[in-house]
Formats: structure tokens, C-alpha cells, sequence
């Protein structure tokens, strides 16, 4: 691939056409014509750039990463110019290292990303701000998304400080939290009588008809590119080391993708030699990702867990995934939403950093390959945490036992604090 009149082409997944960016594309225009409601979509593009004159420009491999970071990384994303970001912070989100578990030292390196810290309090900001980014640079106005609630307020706040307006579909059932920040941002809330999925084919209906911009992830080939960002960044903060393992929550697959994709290119320009293994995380009440990684036919099972932000029934980038996880020798793991609560809890009592349900399956992963002693001694682990546990307080409420108001007297604290749990 050797783009000539742009920097970057989008490539089709399934059958490798090539396309240039000058119109709003989303799909294969070809291969997306057989696409079938209940069946993941065909015709999924992934973005390439000209690699070769990028290693030309940055000649030293060894000051590679810092020269990508000094340019905000556009090189390696789709934007004409730097300026048409949103006026907020979004990446370069902390990563921090965890040398004890539950009193014990790990014989391992264990470093969190924390992705909570982005300004919507999700990981979902980094597609989001290069969607409006590039809607921007297009004069698209509206963007419209379908959400269970972290897509939906993530593009909200975007679109606010852009000055756009944003239209976000949910399922009627989605966490009032996340509802609450979507109708603070200014945007156009419709709930959907449905699934996720009926609110996503709503979403694309509406494009059709009205001229908006989508979001949705997979459907919109930047929303791969925006979460990309977080393995561009893992490079930069792990100097010389790219990490063993990477525990990652799946629902429709973008992140996973992204997490591969963010790799994939900084293998193609040469600044690191191999690529981490991928550990995909999923609850057992939605794991058709999972579940159909070495099927011929793919089969949906209904989804039901609490871990709302990862509970799909068709995962909109099965494929591409599919196809990143079986070339790279990714894993996937699947826990149960028990798995979930308790990783959220140990996650906060560890660390003092609070996850939502989607958010602690990453670490309920980490927790699952640790005690089966699946982690090498001396090796580099990364679980990434996609989003804040104030999200979607009520999932997790459940473990939380608040003891019994006491009069104010020292006999009754006295007695609370000799039955709580201390601390090694």
C-alpha cells in the first residue's frame, strides 16, 4: 500500500479493496451488500498509512515514539490538522504500577491504565474526539450515536465543547448515571424501545435519511483509529518494553481492535519487534465474541449481565478482531458476572482506583490468569480500566454492606471498627 494523494487509505478487511477518503465512508460498498440483521458486518475498514515515508521522516527509531507524541501522533491518524481536536484532554491518561495484591508481592509487574481519567470518565473519549475532530474538518454538524451509555455520553461531551450537536439512540434500559451525563452535555437523547442492537440500526437508518455524521463504533472506521491511541501511548510510558499481556474488556470488539491496531503500526514502522498477547475478557452472560472465535457459523445467545457497556449480542467488529486475535495469538477468557464484582472490589480496596462492572472485567481476567499462576515470573502485565465505577453505581451497590447507624459514642465506632476487615 503506497498512498500518493493522501497520507492514509482505508482498506477493506474482507476483501482488501482500497479506498480513499474523500467522501464519508463507513463500510465496504461492496462487501457490505450481503450484510444480514443478527449477523456481525462484513466489509469493516481499517485504516493505513504510507509507514514507509513515516520511517523516512523520523530516521531514528530510537527518538521515534517521542517525535510521534511531540506531533500529537498525526502521523498515524487520519487528520489534516492538529487543530481540529476538541479543546479538552483526552489520553495521556495515567499508568500505574501495582507491586502488591491483597498484602502480597506480585512476582510480576502489573501496571493499570487508567482510562477513567479521560474528561467524559470513559475510554470511549479517544474515538470520540477523533470522530468530531474529523466531522469538524468535514463541516458535519450532527453526529449521532447508539450507546448503552458511555459511547453515548462520551460523543454528548465532545460534541459540547466542539460546538456540535449530538444525537445518542440508547436502549431504553440503560444506567441512569449515563443518562444523566447525555442529558447534561446538551445532546438529543432518544431512548429505544430494544436492544443495543435496534438502537444501532436506528442510528445508521437516521444517517441515511438525515445526513449525520455516525459514531458507532466499528461502522465508523475512526473509532478503531481514536482507541488505537491507548497502545501508542502504553509504548511511550513502558520505554524499551512492550508489555506480555494486555487484559482487555470485549464486548463489540473496538477497543480490542484498537489495542492490536495501536501495535500493528508501531510494528510497521519498526519501533517495536513483537506484538503483546491480547487477553479478550468477556462476562459469560455476553460472550459471543468469545464463543465464536473458531466457529464457521457465527450463533448468537441472548446477552444478560450486569456489566452493561460490554453486553452486545452482535459485536459489531467480530471480524476484524477475529482476524487481529487469530494472526497475533490473542487469548479470550470468559468470567462470570460474580468474577466482575469481586474484581471491582479488590481492584478499589488494592489500589484505590473504583471501576465500573464493564470496566473491572479486565481485572477479573487479570485476577483469573494469576491465581491459575499463568503469568511468568518477571513479566509486564497491563489491565486497562475503560471507565469510572461512578458510571453505573446501582451494578455494583449490591456488594456494598453499610452497617447500622450507632449513636454518637465511642462504645458503638468502637464496635464497627473491631469488625472491620484490617489491612496486612
Amino acid at each position: 500500500m503506497n498512498p500518493t494523494t493522501t497520507r492514509f487509505v482505508f482498506e477493506c478487511t474482507d476483501c482488501g479493496q482500497s479506498y480513499h477518503p474523500e467522501e464519508v465512508l463507513y463500510l465496504c460498498p461492496v462487501c457490505s451488500r450481503d450484510n444480514t440483521a443478527g449477523q456481525p458486518p462484513r466489509g469493516v475498514l481499517k485504516t493505513l498509512y504510507d509507514y514507509h515515508a513515516i520511517r523516512l521522516k523520523i530516521r531514528n527509531p530510537d527518538r521515534a515514539l517521542k517525535h510521534l507524541k511531540a506531533n500529537s501522533f498525526s502521523p498515524l491518524l487520519p487528520l489534516r490538522d492538529s487543530r481540529s481536536w476538541p479543546p479538552l484532554r483526552v489520553g495521556d491518561t495515567p499508568l500505574y504500577r501495582t507491586s502488591r495484591l491483597d498484602g502480597n508481592k506480585l512476582p510480576f509487574e502489573l501496571f493499570l491504565k487508567d482510562d477513567s481519567q479521560n474528561p467524559t470518565f470513559s475510554f470511549k473519549d479517544r474515538a470520540s474526539a477523533l470522530v468530531s475532530a474529523h466531522a469538524k474538518e468535514r463541516g458535519l454538524a450532527v453526529i449521532v450515536a447508539a450507546s448503552t451509555g458511555n459511547a453515548g455520553s462520551s460523543i454528548a461531551g465532545i460534541c459540547a465543547a466542539q460546538g456540535q450537536q449530538a444525537v445518542v439512540l440508547v436502549p431504553e434500559k440503560a444506567p441512569l448515571g449515563k443518562l444523566t451525563q447525555i442529558g447534561f452535555y446538551g445532546a438529543c437523547l432518544v431512548p429505544v424501545r430494544g436492544t443495543y442492537d435496534e438502537a444501532f440500526e436506528l442510528s445508521i437508518e437516521a444517517s441515511n435519511a438525515f445526513g449525520w455524521y455516525n459514531r458507532n463504533t466499528a461502522y465508523n472506521p475512526l473509532t478503531i483509529e481514536g482507541k488505537k491511541t491507548v497502545s501508542l501511548e502504553l509504548a511511550l510510558q513502558l520505554p524499551g518494553q512492550v508489555p506480555d499481556r494486555i487484559f482487555v474488556p470485549a464486548g463489540d470488539g473496538v477497543i480490542l481492535s484498537g489495542v492490536y491496531k495501536g501495535f500493528e503500526d508501531l510494528l510497521q514502522l519498526g519501533i517495536i519487534d513483537k506484538m503483546p498477547v491480547v487477553v479478550a475478557v468477556q462476562s459469560d452472560g455476553s460472550d459471543n465474541l468469545i464463543r465464536n472465535l473458531d466457529s464457521e457459523v457465527f450463533r448468537i445467545r441472548a446477552s444478560k449481565t450486569l456489566a452493561d457497556s460490554i453486553s452486545v449480542d452482535v459485536p459489531r467488529n467480530f471480524l476484524m478482531a477475529r482476524q487481529f486475535m487469530h494472526r497475533y495469538g490473542g487469548e479470550g477468557l470468559v468470567v462470570t458476572d460474580q468474577d466482575i464484582l469481586d474484581a471491582s472490589s479488590r481492584l478499589s480496596r488494592n489500589t484505590g482506583l473504583f471501576t465500573e462492572p464493564a470496566s473491572a472485567a479486565a481485572f477479573a481476567g487479570f485476577l483469573s490468569y494469576y491465581r491459575r499462576e499463568r503469568l511468568e515470573e518477571g513479566s509486564v502485565n497491563v489491565v486497562l480500566l475503560t471507565g469510572s465505577g461512578l458510571k453505573d453505581l446501582q451494578a455494583v451497590q449490591q456488594g456494598l454492606q453499610v452497617p447500622a447507624a450507632i449513636e454518637p459514642g465511642l462504645d458503638g465506632l468502637k464496635r464497627i471498627w473491631e469488625r472491620h476487615p484490617r489491612r496486612e
